[in-house]
């Protein structure tokens, strides 16, 4: 076995032994520090749940009211100059706002035109080196209490733009 797949296979328990240990040492109570912390963890997890009912109900919306397939034709002209198939526009519209959504999108190109053909692979590529951008924003910019979020959409949907770039270059380079 080689020096990381035995650094990789102990990793976790390591962490799991280390943490309390080094608590311990540091004389803190340790069990009452993680029964804070889940205490502290499921409050937040009930403070997000209205803007996480919120963003998927939005996201419903916006599926079943036939917007997604109207702003991916609007948008097919210009991704096709670019050299993107119209059939990944769905998954470029759905994965800013939801890594769900984006998933069954990425499932239901897999199912039609295969994991081996160009579109399973740049969907793929795409699903991997992209975020959820609007659900990353709602839900822990929501759960801390941050209301102005400022630049933080912009930044974050151009990252996704780049990572939808990327993904399109890297898949041309290696399955042209």
């Amino acid at each position: 076995m080689s020096v990381l797949s035995a650094l990789s296979l102990w990793a976790v328990p390591g962490m799991l032994a280390l943490i309390p240990l080094w608590g311990v040492i540091r004389r803190v109570p340790v069990y009452d520090a993680f029964t804070e912390g889940a205490e502290e963890g499921l409050q937040i997890a009930v403070k997000i749940i209205p803007f996480l009912v919120g963003m998927l109900v939005a996201l419903s919306v916006f599926r079943e009211s036939g917007a997604m397939e109207l702003l991916a034709g609007a948008l097919s002209g210009i991704t096709g100059r670019l050299g993107f198939p119209p059939e990944v526009l769905p998954l470029m519209i759905v994965r800013p706002l939801s890594g769900a959504g984006s998933l069954a999108v990425t499932a239901d190109l897999l199912k039609a035109h295969g994991p081996d053909s160009f579109v399973g692979r740049l969907a793929s590529v795409m699903q991997g080196s992209t975020d959820t951008t609007f659900y990353v924003l709602t839900v822990y910019f929501g759960s801390v209490g941050i209301r102005r979020v400022r630049y933080s959409a912009a930044v974050g949907l151009a990252s996704d733009l780049v990572g939808f770039l990327a993904a399109l270059y890297v898949c041309n380079w290696f399955f042209g």
